[in-house]
């Protein structure tokens, strides 16, 4: 196995999910009676946890119990909501079947629960390529804390300054930064001036060849 890798955050680099969180969101939030804006959504939902959005749109502490009921409702509603339309980011697939056969070492690291990951894998079947797989369950530090990927580079034992991640966030970047990445931005919900300064900058798959990834390492 050679020793590089790439790791994957999901919503908004794997598929474009973001537009579903939104949707899923605002039926839960309507419950409740509030209304979030789509620029209160960029700004505070997408690639955040969700202990950060429900403690800052609901305006309060969430005990540990309450939080996970309140998460589970939310979560089970955007997988009713996706189930019928995950697709990839174009290009993704061909992308990953390049680097496997180029024997990099390859991960997901979301922020997102695992049962969401194993919808999105069950239909996407990625899971198969993947040697290190990674949902908020599995760290206690959310991005933009690197700890889910120090511990993917762990998993994949690769040094993380030989690590290329892709992400859509701003957490998610500064995340990857934090941990000594090199980091690929895709643009699926934020322009590239929203993000922190990357080593490129994508809008699909389709945009990128395993020779960038050496460029950039090479650098």
């Amino acid at each position: 196995m050679n020793k590089h890798a790439v790791i994957f955050d999901m919503d908004g680099v794997i598929c474009h999910t973001n537009p579903y969180h939104s949707k899923a969101f605002k039926t839960f939030f309507a419950k409740r009676e509030l209304y979030p804006t789509e620029e209160e959504f960029s700004q505070h939902m997408y690639g955040k946890s969700n202990s950060y959005i429900l403690r800052h749109f609901l305006k309060r502490e969430i005990p540990a119990t309450e939080f996970y009921e309140l998460e589970d409702e939310k979560e089970s509603l955007f997988r009713e909501i996706y189930a019928p339309h995950v697709q990839p980011i174009a290009g993704f697939q061909d992308f990953l079947d390049q680097l496997k056969q180029a024997g990099l070492s390859t991960g997901v690291a979301t922020s997102a629960p695992r049962a969401n990951l194993d919808m999105i894998m069950g239909k996407l079947a990625f899971d198969r390529h993947m040697e290190s797989i990674l949902a908020s369950e599995n760290v206690t530090k959310h991005k933009p804390d690197p700890e889910v990927y120090l511990k993917s580079a762990q998993n994949l034992g690769i040094s993380p300054d030989k690590c290329m991640v892709f992400e859509d966030s701003f957490s998610g970047v500064s995340a990857a930064i934090n941990a000594g990445m090199k980091v690929i931005a895709v643009l699926s919900s934020h322009k590239e001036s929203e993000l922190p300064p990357c080593d490129a900058y994508i809008n699909s798959f389709k945009e990128i060849q395993l020779k960038d990834l050496w460029e950039i390492w090479e650098r």
